[in-house]
């Protein structure tokens, strides 16, 4: 397998073995499980509002305004989430006749922070490979398209702040991956190199063909059964230089890596 000039032994298409001195880890579908996410929000809003349909009906609309808004939103270098939500019951809220209210999204967006929160699950070997990296001397850092408001409160909640070198979120960056700007920002804090950087993450849009552009090896956790957000109707030819299951897999990449 080869992407993005690096071979899948992860060497560099010059010919020279590259160190991996820094690991960069996505956060959603990476860290942290979408096998658990709960759309809660949407519940109440549907209470506030009167909206009176059959769950498929209502399933439908949901799905099709997130796909409408993920297809604007999906395609720019940067934005909020907070806004992409907005969109996405803007579109949601027209499909059965209403008007978006501020008040209304507001709570809306309370909702989904809690149901983040609350039911977005760790992986079970999360802390444990972020230890074992950190204790092999590289830099561990975060870089996730995610706004403030949800980053800091989701890491205090599973005491991971401190496993960290430096966490950085698109909001932070003004810019979100796959964009080149997001990747240049997070190399700068970490004062690192891209050949000497490996780059985790779940999406071949955002993480593998981002990572790509500027020059980092990429290793993509695969969970069966789980789609990868904001990717409706895009076209992805980028292909990770590892495919793993488990984050511990991780360990012995680097290992293997370090020791050629």
């Amino acid at each position: 397998m080869k992407a993005g000039g690096a071979a899948a032994d992860g060497r560099s298409s010059s010919g020279q073995d590259e160190p991996i001195e820094a690991v960069l880890f996505d956060l959603g579908g990476t860290l942290f499980s979408y096998g658990g996410r709960l759309g809660g929000g949407i519940k109440g809003v549907i209470e506030t509002v009167g909206i009176d349909a059959p769950g498929e009906v209502i399933g439908r609309a949901w799905r099709g305004a997130a796909d409408r808004a993920g297809d604007f939103y999906g395609r720019q270098s940067y934005f909020l989430h907070r806004d992409l939500f907005r969109s996405t019951l803007l579109h949601f809220l027209e499909h059965f006749g209403h008007e978006l209210d501020e008040g209304v999204f507001a709570a809306f967006h309370e909702r989904q922070l809690k149901g983040l929160l609350d039911h977005m699950p760790l992986r079970e070997d999360c802390r444990s490979t972020l230890v074992a990296l950190r204790e092999r001397g590289l830099y561990v850092g975060l870089v996730s398209n995610i706004d403030d408001d949800y980053l800091y409160p989701l890491l205090d909640r599973h005491d991971l702040l401190e496993l960290f070198d430096h966490c950085t979120s698109s909001e932070e960056a003004r810019s979100c991956k796959p964009d080149p700007e997001i990747f240049h920002y997070a190399l700068g804090k970490a004062q690192r190199d891209s050949a000497t950087t490996l780059f985790v993450g779940d999406s071949l849009h955002h993480d593998v063909a981002g990572a790509h552009r500027v020059g980092m090896r990429s290793a993509r956790i695969v969970e069966e059964g789980v789609a990868t957000p904001l990717t409706h109707g895009l076209e992805v030819v980028a292909e990770a230089n590892f495919e793993v299951s488990s984050l511990q897999a991780l360990i012995g990449i680097v290992d293997d890596v370090n020791s050629l």
